[in-house]
């Protein structure tokens, strides 16, 4: 079906960040949209709601027939047994993947800057979005979070890119490749390759197959710009036939970084740009290493879009992050507390590094809710247990759905918790959210700084968590004239 005669879409799992993402992008384009979800949870329930989408909450074929769509769009949580799915398949409504419809819809005419890799996908291609926007360049935009400075998580420019986090999630149902090879790369980024996603992936010669597919993308006229510190990414260089242009610390990184200085609300990083052969230091907000790296590639990608390290200096300064990344939720009597997304054990473990740099002489306390398909699995057992040496207490609580993980196959939290004790810090295992909540109201001291990781809701934990600690500390007497 062509687009101009569409005007009803209906999105299959519209609570994922993506798909969420794209509901707002096909009414800003002026269709009418509504969806089905399982579970809604913030922040994408809050801005559904904001954009008075309607939504069902539960999969029901009935739901096809009242809303009588001309398209529907289906999330890659959607299983082909699910009773929306076999009506849509039974009744021959046309169908679409969330990254075809993306393709479809707004990729045309477009210059793609597509993000891809294991980790730092949504940081990178929302400063990658940021920057082309300040300077003048007024991208299209599609990321996996929300970005503060929009308090979105897409943007529809006039302007001749489009910036798109490229997911190697399968993308459906009925299409097990990766996402990000309905993108069409005239710039690809490459962040990092690790062994991730245990559920569609066998083994790392598969993920190597995902990322080598992505590379080959590009076109000649393209560029490739990769991590070369990553072996695996490097790897990979000679599969495009674009130009490829290397960043990291390695003495053969065009790109390179040579000084990284850490300091509470910023760092700083001194690099070499190849495009003047001159030495720059830039003030960036975005606390460590991985994230200086993540900064580079996107200056790099910059540079190639035409715009120079003056303007890039004075965005990146302004960029205020994106949601659910070392966000800082609030600090309550010297205590703060901060949530991120991270879930991989290379994540967890950078991202706690970061931090603890970024907040010297405090103590850091690692919340962590292990809920990915991966995450709950066996296959990262040992690389947790090395991942919060940064940490000076651990608190593990048992994700929901563990018991649907083959006993053999299962995440041992308990032996998770031992192994850290065993290895570096405190460790302590909860059941749920509610207890972990009070042990860390009463273990909380001022100056503490609580880190809450998780890639779900963590049952509301962090929010609550701030709640909970304004109740329990009392609030200065007011200084207002008046009273008895």
């Amino acid at each position: 079906m062509e687009p101009e005669r569409i005007q009803t879409v209906y999105l299959m799992g519209i609570g994922g960040i993506a798909m969420g993402t794209l509901a707002s992008m096909l009414l800003e384009k002026g269709f009418r949209v509504m969806g089905s979800d399982q579970n809604l949870y913030p922040p994408m329930s809050h801005h559904l709601e904001r954009l008075k989408v309607p939504v069902y909450l539960g999969y029901d074929g009935e739901n096809l027939r009242r809303a009588s769509p001309d398209l529907v769009v289906v999330g890659n949580v959607i299983r082909r047994d699910n009773p929306e799915a076999l009506h849509a398949l039974d009744h021959g409504l046309p169908t679409l993947s969330m990254p075809e419809a993306i393709a479809r819809f707004f990729l045309q005419e477009k210059r793609g800057l597509v993000v891809a890799g294991t980790h730092g996908k949504s940081t990178t291609s929302a400063l990658l979005a940021w920057l082309l926007f300040h300077g003048g360049l007024d991208p299209s935009a599609f990321v996996g979070a929300f970005l503060k400075d929009w308090e979105a998580s897409h943007r529809l420019g006039a302007g001749p890119f489009m910036v798109i986090e490229g997911d190697e999630y399968d993308t459906a149902f009925f299409d097990k490749g990766p996402k990000f090879l309905h993108y069409r790369p005239s710039i690809g980024v490459l962040t990092s390759i690790e062994f991730d996603h245990a559920d569609i992936f066998k083994d790392m010669d598969a993920i190597r197959s995902a990322f080598s597919q992505f590379v080959q993308l590009i076109p000649e006229s393209g560029t490739l710009i990769l991590n070369v510190d990553d072996p695996e990414c490097r790897s990979l260089a000679h599969l495009c036939k674009g130009t490829v242009m290397g960043y990291g610390r390695s003495a053969d990184a065009p790109w390179r970084l040579l000084n990284l200085s850490h300091h509470e609300d910023h760092v700083k990083m001194r690099f070499m740009d190849p495009v003047d052969g001159a030495e720059h230091e830039l003030k960036s907000p975005l606390p460590g290493e991985h994230n200086a790296m993540n900064a580079l590639a996107v200056i790099a990608a910059c540079r190639r879009a035409g715009l120079n390290t003056s303007t890039l200096g004075e965005g990146l300064e302004r960029f205020k992050g994106i949601k659910r990344r070392q966000d800082r939720l609030g600090e309550v009597g010297g205590i703060l507390v901060m949530d991120d997304f991270a879930h991989h054990p290379t994540a967890v473990e950078e991202t706690i590094r970061a931090i603890k740099l970024s907040h010297p002489g405090r103590r850091l306390i690692a919340a962590f809710e292990p809920r990915t398909n991966s995450s709950r699995r066996n296959v990262f057992q040992e690389a947790y247990s090395r991942a919060f040496g940064d940490a000076d207490l651990v608190c593990i609580k048992e994700p929901p759905g563990l018991e649907a993980v083959p006993g053999p196959e299962r995440l041992d939290c308990g032996r998770l918790v031992r192994d850290i004790e065993s290895r570096h810090s405190r460790a302590c295992l909860f059941s749920a959210a509610d207890p972990m909540i009070y042990f860390l109201l009463t273990e909380a001291k001022t100056g503490d700084v609580i880190l809450c990781m998780s890639n779900g809701s963590f049952d509301g934990l962090p929010v609550r968590l701030v709640q909970a600690l304004e109740s329990s500390f009392p609030h200065p007497p007011s200084d207002e004239p008046g009273g008895p």
